[in-house]
């Protein structure tokens, strides 16, 4: 991805990178993301790594490296990432946002999640 970048780091350990045209993730390993929901539709390339993904529902999905996903837009789509590897995980994300826009918006967990749940899944 070329264009401008800043980095900005997360709690949890991931890194987000911004570019004139979307931007890129890292999370190291033992990283998470937290709980948050974002305000607009997102595509995601995971480039590099697995990322485990538990969504508000508190189901789990595992993306590898070459896979697409999409998180809806919305506080009713609450999700969280953590990489469970042993690599860092690398995702691309579409689209890009205004300069100075949130990438995403913390928020407690779901009802019958645990706030503390990075770490903890499985897959």
């Amino acid at each position: 991805m070329g264009g401008r970048q800043t980095m900005t780091a997360r709690p949890g350990g991931a890194c987000v990178a911004t570019f004139s045209t979307g931007r890129e993730i890292v999370i190291p390993p033992g990283g998470c993301t937290g709980w948050h929901f974002h305000r607009v539709r997102l595509e995601a390339v995971v480039v590099a790594g697995t990322l485990t993904r538990v969504l508000h529902d508190r189901t789990v999905e595992v993306h590898t490296a070459g896979t697409t996903f999409v998180e809806p837009a919305g506080a009713g789509h609450i999700h969280l990432g953590h990489n469970l590897g042993t690599e860092p995980v690398v995702l691309r994300v579409t689209p890009a946002l205004p300069e100075g826009a949130p990438f995403s918006i913390p928020t407690p967990a779901p009802p019958g999640a645990t706030p503390a749940v990075c770490g903890q899944h499985t897959h």
